[in-house]
């Protein structure tokens, strides 16, 4: 049989991932002649074998391809032959614009670990030893393709150990971009706030810092941790009161899966996650009787528990005096991005850290870690970073050049590429210049690494967010997207929906097209519009942005709204606050000054959690929720919340639902004048009845809204579908009622995955101009 000559190529994320070592060691198993390399695209293979080996060929390509690999598409057409003799792998070369996608960075895999541990291995002990199936990806690359002159590994010439192994394509190292040994590569040390550089192995003398209660910052993948032990309160106290973060829960590294067994309750799902490649944060349940301090997430049942997802974090837990569990908290000033740079480091947290673990492999790009919640039908991303970002998600809309600039919280921005979107790591919070500097670089890199030419910006309505700046800045088209319209594209765009849905958006904050401020609504959307259809009933928030930091402020206005002037304030609430204070903000709420209107669950749940004695002041965002919600979660008992008793009863309480101006509206009021008039009852059963209320209240508002607009699709999103409670009670009633329900699965249903919503909305709004 004659030989045919193919060009096939395979895009996808097929560079970084030791794909073209895969397709040369297939080619020779199977007696091909021909070449492969990396191109703009993805990966190009010429061939020159039968017709059936080719088939052969194509269908073990997708069959056996590696682990980090994801083929999006495979294209085989005719090609002139060459004469081949023999297989090769040629250099990258790059003749257009690139259409690649990009890995982010991997967890140490089983083989370089079981080399950093065999003390005659020659990278026993090494803290940066990789191979084609590990390591950093994303973090290092400076542009496409990617090869090791594009990377921060440039400066690191290799001995000419790692270079055979580098050129041998059967080595799992063959074309490993950051490969490197004791010899040739990085170097950890080791420098004291006040003592500077000392002699010693830099990993004693981290650890020693931890066993005296001090605070290290350690230089990781994508950027500093600060990390202290997990079972000392006077460290974690300590890190706290130095960052100023006084209740938000910290993360947790600890050694090995066994101990993470022995500190928290983890399923089968829990652990595949921990274990994955992707290495998150998981957020479970402490385990009963934990020794962790009560410190590193007071007041919440969850802990965020992650593995060592690097060669140095595995050596850290091997190294004597170190505990099984270390807090892992990012490195970074409040409100401030990532710290990056050992110079940054030193500048930036010697007021936090006693002293820094560093080493001199450059960080290009800041990538703080991923943060996943896991509930009884899978997990939902509370923070898509590390590990994830930035591989992209299918785009069903299409287009090219589309910024979705995302909110000013949780802030992550998305691009458009023909059918991928590409949302960004991690941000922050968009407050101050420091992180908008971040957000404005990481969009020029992430832009120029794709090779893409922004043709039209997304964003919120609201005129004082800073990513709001950077649209109207642009130069760019700009299309403005409503808040919550944006929080119910994300899903549809992530789950491909084409027709109208139902959405219940629930959230703490967000401009609505009447200009006040929404966040308890149900709307009806389609791809390039939307229609207001019900909402929580209306209420005061006295001194505005204020209540989001005081959640007292927001229970006085709500006893307001249901009882009037003559309110009674609890004596929770005035033991806490003086009355003065008290007093001046009820009479701000009744007079209206300074309290503008807003719809909002996320400041409902404040008031809950103030008048059932939770929680008076946030400092954080959404504590009381969080308080709430594992108050809740104790009495219900592993039972959805659509089964309590309570849930029947509110769900057929007419009284609850009203209407106002064409529009339906959920009563809370009935809830508050139910459990206030109530007498004496503890902060759990009003927590069960809160969280009743709410799902029996939105389920029966969509319910209605479906029923009149013909429409069978129900949409969840908004940061209030980061409650666990929520979560499983919304899907157990629309599972029960027949009605086809989706939520965000691959992008938060917070402020983080506003930005896809953003861009969905404008490509659907654009794809008549060429877009």
């Amino acid at each position: 049989m004659a030989d045919l000559c193919v060009e096939i190529r395979i895009r996808g994320m097929v560079q970084g991932v030791g794909f073209r070592p895969f397709v040369y060691r297939l080619a020779m198993e199977l007696g091909l002649r021909g070449h492969v390399s990396n191109t703009e695209e993805g990966v190009a293979v010429r061939l020159q074998a039968t017709g059936p080996l080719i088939e052969t060929f194509c269908e073990r390509l997708k069959s056996l391809c590696p682990p980090l690999a994801r083929i999006n598409s495979i294209e085989t057409r005719p090609a002139a032959c060459g004469g081949f003799t023999d297989f090769q792998i040629l250099k990258s070369h790059k003749a257009g614009r690139v259409r690649t996608q990009i890995s982010p960075d991997i967890a140490t895999c089983k083989d370089c670990l079981r080399e950093i541990l065999n003390p005659s291995d020659r990278r026993s002990g090494y803290a940066f030893t990789n191979c084609t199936n590990c390591g950093p990806r994303y973090t290092i690359i400076k542009g496409l393709p990617y090869d090791r002159p594009l990377t921060s590994m440039k400066p690191f010439v290799m001995c000419s150990t790692c270079q055979a192994e580098y050129d041998n394509p059967h080595d799992r190292r063959f074309h490993a971009q950051p490969n490197a040994c004791p010899e040739c590569g990085p170097e950890l040390f080791f420098r004291h706030v006040t003592k500077g550089n000392t002699a010693g192995n830099p990993l004693e003398q981290v650890i020693g810092l931890m066993e005296d209660n001090g605070v290290a910052g350690i230089k990781g993948l994508g950027g500093f941790h600060l990390a202290c032990s997990a079972f000392s309160d006077e460290a974690v106290s300590r890190l706290r009161s130095r960052k100023r973060r006084p209740f938000k829960p910290l993360a947790i590294m600890v050694k090995d899966i066994e101990a993470a067994r022995r500190l928290a309750q983890l399923d089968h799902h829990s652990e595949m996650l921990l274990t994955s490649p992707m290495a998150p944060i998981v957020l479970v349940p402490k385990a009963e009787g934990s020794t962790l301090s009560p410190l590193v997430a007071p007041g919440i049942s969850d802990a965020g528990i992650m593995l060592p997802y690097t060669p140095l974090h595995h050596l850290l837990f091997r190294t004597e005096g170190c505990p099984e569990a270390l807090v892992m908290t990012s490195g970074n000033p409040r409100d401030e991005p990532l710290c990056t740079s050992n110079e940054e480091a030193l500048n930036r947290l010697s007021g936090i850290a006693d002293g820094f673990l560093m080493h001199n492999r450059d960080i290009f790009t800041g990538v703080d870690d991923s943060v996943i919640k896991t509930f009884t039908e899978g997990h939902f991303f509370i923070r898509r970073s590390r590990g994830y970002a930035p591989a992209p998600t299918p785009f069903p809309t299409g287009g090219s050049g589309i910024v979705g600039a995302g909110a000013e919280l949780k802030n992550t921005f998305c691009l458009i590429k023909q059918d991928f979107a590409y949302l960004s790591q991690h941000i922050g919070d968009l407050v101050t210049g420091a992180t908008f500097d971040f957000y404005r670089r990481n969009i020029s890199h992430l832009s120029d690494l794709l090779e893409l030419e922004l043709k039209a910006v997304a964003c919120d309505l609201h005129p004082d967010y800073l990513s709001t700046r950077f649209a109207t800045q642009s130069g760019l088209p700009v299309v403005r997207v409503q808040h919550h319209f944006a929080h119910a594209a994300s899903v549809m765009a992530e789950h491909g929906i084409t027709g109208p849905v139902v959405a219940i958006c629930l959230d703490g904050t967000g401009l609505g097209t009447d200009r006040t401020i929404w966040g308890g609504e149900v709307l009806v959307c389609a791809q390039k519009d939307f229609k207001r259809k019900a909402r929580l009933k209306p209420f005061g928030l006295p001194g505005g942005d204020a209540c989001a930091k005081s959640p007292w402020r927001t229970a006085v206005s709500t006893l307001v709204e249901a009882f009037g002037s003559d309110a009674v304030i609890p004596e929770t609430i005035r033991g806490h606050v003086q009355g003065k204070s008290m007093d001046f903000v009820k009479q701000m709420v009744i007079k209206g000054v300074n309290t503008p209107v807003t719809s909002s669950l996320g400041r409902l749940f404040d008031a809950a959690a103030a008048l059932c004695g939770v929680c008076f002041e946030n400092t954080c965002e959404a504590q009381a929720a969080m308080e709430l919600e594992t108050l809740c979660t104790a009495m219900l008992e592993g039972r959805p919340v659509s089964k309590s008793k309570f849930f029947k009863q509110f769900f057929e309480n007419d009284r609850i639902i009203t209407q106002k101006a064409g529009m339906l509206e959920l009563d809370w009021t009935h809830l508050w004048h139910a459990t206030l008039r109530a007498g004496v009852m503890s902060p759990g059963q009003f927590a069960l009845l809160f969280h009743s209320f709410v799902v029996a209240g939105f389920s029966r508002l969509a319910c209605l809204v479906s029923r009149s607009e013909g429409i069978s699709q129900v949409v969840l999103s908004g940061g209030c579908f980061q409650n666990r409670v929520l979560v499983e009670g919304f899907l157990d009633f629309f599972s029960k009622a027949g009605i086809k329900c989706y939520l965000n699965r691959d992008v938060p249903a917070s402020d983080a995955g506003i930005s896809l919503g953003q861009a969905f909305v404008a490509a659907n709004m654009l794809q008549n101009n060429g877009i």
